[in-house]
């Protein structure tokens, strides 16, 4: 993987993603307030989770901003931006032991929800963007660190819809657009080149994969699908021949196999 340093970094609006980051978490708080017991109940598909679970779990994503605002500030930041989607996996373990005793803590999830957005307000509202943060992943800037709050809302809203039928969470559109753009560049970490274009209309466009590079026209390799794919993608919620054979991607040329790069983050 190439030093972050020497990578194209994309920018993100601050502004923009410090509204987008509770606009999702009051999108999910809602939808979980008017859950019943019977639907909390189900399986969320996520290892042995229950839908109860999984719904205490998306406040983590949130109250960990908070909580890494009130440790004491590293003296920098270690983990880039685009380097985050690949540090998650190590966590998985203390994560799953973290949100069952979470859920079983807080039988009121609205309660939950209200504690933890009000923190978040009250610890946002007092840090700049490049204040550090010691981050369990690595220590990020909070600019950063936010960005990557809209990858855990946006997949554990999809999470949510998925497992409980009918449920439709909207998405914000800063928060969607911010999570397919961060996943679609860790995928041009991963495979760096140009000879393969992967777009997800309208969010991002990527080039990646080594090989002859595309200069003009029509690229020889193309990969193209919608965002909650490529999110599902890339996070292992789909496979890549499921979606290929479900028609949810279309790829063409010899290069535009990606299954053997997904997913990106476990």
């Amino acid at each position: 993987m190439p030093p972050a340093k020497k990578r194209r970094t994309r920018t993100y609006d601050s502004a923009k993603i410090r509204a987008a980051v509770p606009a999702q978490f009051g999108n999910v708080r809602e939808a979980v307030r008017g859950l019943r017991d019977e639907q909390l109940a189900l399986p969320a598909n996520l290892g042995d989770w229950t839908v109860r679970e999984l719904a205490a779990h998306v406040t983590m994503a949130v109250e960990t901003v908070s909580r890494n605002i009130d440790r004491p500030e590293p003296g920098k930041a270690e983990l880039a931006l685009l380097d985050w989607p690949f540090a998650t996996a190590a966590r998985a373990g203390d994560i799953a032991d973290g949100t069952r005793e979470l859920a079983a803590a807080n039988p009121d999830l609205d309660a939950l929800y209200a504690r933890t957005e009000e923190r978040f307000t009250h610890r946002l509202a007092e840090a700049p963007g490049d204040r550090v943060l010691a981050a369990r992943t690595g220590a990020m800037t909070l600019a950063d660190y936010l960005v990557t709050r809209t990858v855990e809302l946006v997949v554990h809203t999809d999470d949510l819809n998925r497992a409980v039928p009918g449920l439709d969470i909207p998405y914000d559109r800063q928060a969607l657009a911010a999570c397919t753009r961060l996943l679609a560049d860790a995928l041009a970490v991963k495979a760096p080149g140009a000879s393969t274009e992967v777009r997800i209309p309208p969010y991002a466009v990527v080039q990646c994969v080594e090989g002859p590079r595309h200069t003009r026209g029509t690229p020889p390799n193309v990969v193209e699908t919608d965002p909650l794919t490529w999110i599902r993608l890339a996070t292992g919620r789909t496979e890549w021949q499921a979606a290929l054979a479900d028609a949810k991607v279309s790829a063409s040329g010899e290069r535009a196999d990606l299954g053997g790069l997904l997913p990106l983050m476990g």
